[in-house]
């Protein structure tokens, strides 16, 4: 019994379905392993610090919160929506997961409807003209037999997850730089402070000298130096000034505006700083998102040497299609004028001159470079948090000694204003004991504010948040 085209077609393309079945799963190139990296049982600056399973995909949380500023929580709220590096990894992030369903969709056959219509004739008056009508619909597909589309998806997908660490990346650098930013314009506004109390004094200063002066029992060098010093005073409070300025123009542009449509008012400094626990680091260093970026870029520099190495394999392709042609549209689609094919071919190379053995041993270099930079990048998280640790013990031991220091040169200026004024020092001895003061007063301020800044290191060098 003869059995009809449309039953034949179905049992051809069923037989090369199985074939197809039968030969995959034959992946070829090494399975990912999660490279090894050097990681110390402790801290050297931080004690009971306890190794933690990853937990880089964890939420890192409003961070900022910690610092307990109203005006840095409300800045801070706003740089994810309007921060331009942000939002171009946020689009590269996007871009990376369509990638991913691109190479997903290899996997399975591609199909397509066709029709057309030709009418030709001949040269000669006795020739006739004639139509020709066509309409099918045809399939293409290519096995995975090797593995070579199953692993562009996974290293498509790792490439997507490594963008998402770099959108992490991006988010919690422009988180810090905003925090470092702020208290550096807070510090500013107290330095500026600090200076208007301290001109004041100096004009005060200036006006006993030149009182003395007039009365003859000061030297016109005593007016001098105390006018040189105010001016001197006067002139750093105008940097400070240009300096406020500038930091209030990268806080606009982090914020994705324009400098000339934001302005941040002067308000009290809350100069606390947030304890960090001595645990963290064994949970948070894992969370780092540059760690997780360069480890899946390992992976994906590892799927790219079973790509190469399947080049060494015939590539197989299956084709089938299925229509009518008919010299009229009413006869189109009547069984006698159906159409079917299949098709099974497969491709080898014979001879590149060792093109293909060269890209795998390419591919393979690559991901011994993809390994070293990721253990070069644990190394150097590790240095961070380290020197994070460092700073914010060192700072606090100082802030004491600079407390003291100022306090001291405090009385120091007033002792010897008096004793100027008593007529038993020089007015250079004033000048140098002012100035004395006046720079243990901002050095504390500026330590403040470093203790604030460290923090926020610490938090990035931590993976972002506690």
């Amino acid at each position: 019994m003869r059995l009809p085209q449309s039953s034949r077609f179905k049992r051809h393309l069923l037989a090369m379905a199985a074939f197809a079945l039968l030969t995959s799963g034959c992946a070829v190139g090494p399975d990912y392993q999660r490279p090894s990296a050097a990681t110390p049982v402790a801290y050297k600056e931080a004690k009971n610090w306890v190794p933690a399973a990853p937990a880089d995909a964890l939420e890192r949380g409003p961070w900022w919160l910690l610092f307990d500023d109203p005006v840095l929580n409300a800045l801070a709220a706003g740089i994810e929506v309007s921060n331009q590096n942000i939002a171009a990894a946020s689009a590269a992030y996007a871009q990376a997961r369509a990638l991913v369903r691109e190479q997903r969709a290899a996997l399975f056959p591609v199909i397509a409807l066709n029709g057309g219509a030709d009418r030709s004739g001949g040269g000669s008056s006795s020739s006739r003209n004639g139509n020709t009508y066509q309409a099918s619909i045809g399939g293409s597909w290519e096995p995975d037999v090797w593995g070579r589309l199953s692993r562009g998806v996974d290293s498509a997908s790792a490439s997507a997850q490594a963008s998402a660490a770099d959108l992490a990346s991006a988010q919690l650098s422009a988180q810090g730089e905003l925090a470092t930013n702020y208290f550096s314009i807070r510090q500013t506004d107290a330095q500026q402070a600090l200076l208007a109390s301290t001109i004041d004094g100096y004009q005060r200063t200036l006006k006993i000298t030149q009182n003395r002066y007039a009365a003859g029992i000061a030297a016109k060098t005593d007016v001098l130096q105390a006018q040189t010093q105010l001016a001197n005073a006067q002139s750093e409070a105008l940097g400070l000034e240009r300096q406020r300025a500038q930091l209030e123009h990268a806080i606009a542009v982090l914020l994705g505006r324009a400098p000339a449509d934001f302005s941040l008012a002067v308000a009290p400094w809350k100069a606390s700083v947030p304890q960090v626990p001595l645990g963290v680091p064994s949970t948070l260093l894992q969370r780092r998102p540059d760690i997780a970026a360069a480890e899946r870029r390992v992976a994906v520099a590892n799927e790219q040497i079973g790509i190469a190495q399947s080049a060494f394999y015939p590539s197989i392709n299956l084709n089938a299609s299925y229509g009518f042609g008919a010299s009229s549209v009413a006869d189109l689609f009547s069984a006698s004028s159906s159409v079917w094919s299949l098709g099974l071919s497969a491709a080898q190379v014979l001879f590149n001159a060792g093109a293909t053995r060269e890209r795998v041993t390419g591919a393979q270099a690559a991901q011994d470079a993809a390994v070293a930079r990721y253990r070069q990048t644990v190394l150097v998280a590790f240095q961070d948090v380290e020197d994070q640790l460092a700073g914010t013990r060192v700072l606090l031991k100082q802030q004491e000694f600079l407390r003291q220091a100022s306090q001291a040169a405090d009385e120091a200026e007033t002792q010897m204003l008096n004793r100027y004024r008593a007529g038993q020092v020089s007015y250079t001895d004033v000048v140098t004991a002012q100035a004395s003061a006046l720079s243990a007063r901002r050095a504390l301020v500026k330590l403040q504010a470093d203790r604030q800044t460290t923090a926020v290191a610490l938090i990035q060098s931590l993976g972002g948040g506690w």
